[in-house]
C-alpha cells in the first residue's frame, strides 16, 4: 500500500501552479520550444499557452520568454522568476512529501498489515 498527494498553489482560489504546469516548464527548459514541451506531457500548444498565460497573470510576472520563428527558428527559455518558482515548488513539494510519509509510516507502519482480520463469533441465545 502506499500514500499519494497532490500539491498545488492557488491565488484568489484559481489554481496557478501545480504538477502539470511544473512538468510543462521544465519541458521547455529541457526543449528550449513550448510546442515540444506540451506534446512531452501530452497536451496541445494552444493548451500550453494557455497555462502559460494564466501563470503569468495570477504571478503579475513573465515566467517564459518566447522567440518568434523564422529562419532559425522559434523558441522558448524560463526567466529566472520562473527557474526560482520551480526550485521553492520541489523543496515544497519534496517537504511535505516526507512530512506525508512519516506519518504514513507512524499510522500505517508498513502498509503490508494495516487491516486485522476480525473473528467473528457467533453465540446462540
Amino acid at each position: 500500500m502506499e500514500i499519494r498527494s497532490k500539491i498545488w498553489l492557488e491565488i484568489d482560489g484559481e489554481a496557478v501552479f501545480g504538477s502539470g504546469r511544473r512538468a510543462l516548464l521544465e519541458g521547455i527548459i529541457r526543449y528550449g520550444s513550448i510546442n515540444r514541451a506540451a506534446k512531452d506531457i501530452n497536451i496541445s500548444y494552444r493548451k500550453a499557452l494557455s497555462y502559460i498565460k494564466a501563470m503569468e497573470q495570477r504571478f503579475g510576472r513573465t515566467l517564459v520568454e518566447r522567440r518568434v520563428g523564422g529562419k532559425s527558428g522559434g523558441g522558448a527559455d524560463l526567466t529566472a522568476e520562473a527557474k526560482e518558482l520551480l526550485r521553492r515548488y520541489k523543496m515544497l513539494e519534496d517537504g511535505v512529501n516526507k512530512i506525508i510519509d512519516r506519518k504514513f509510516s507512524e499510522v500505517f507502519g508498513s502498509g503490508k498489515r494495516y487491516i486485522r482480520k476480525k473473528k467473528i463469533v457467533r453465540q446462540d441465545v
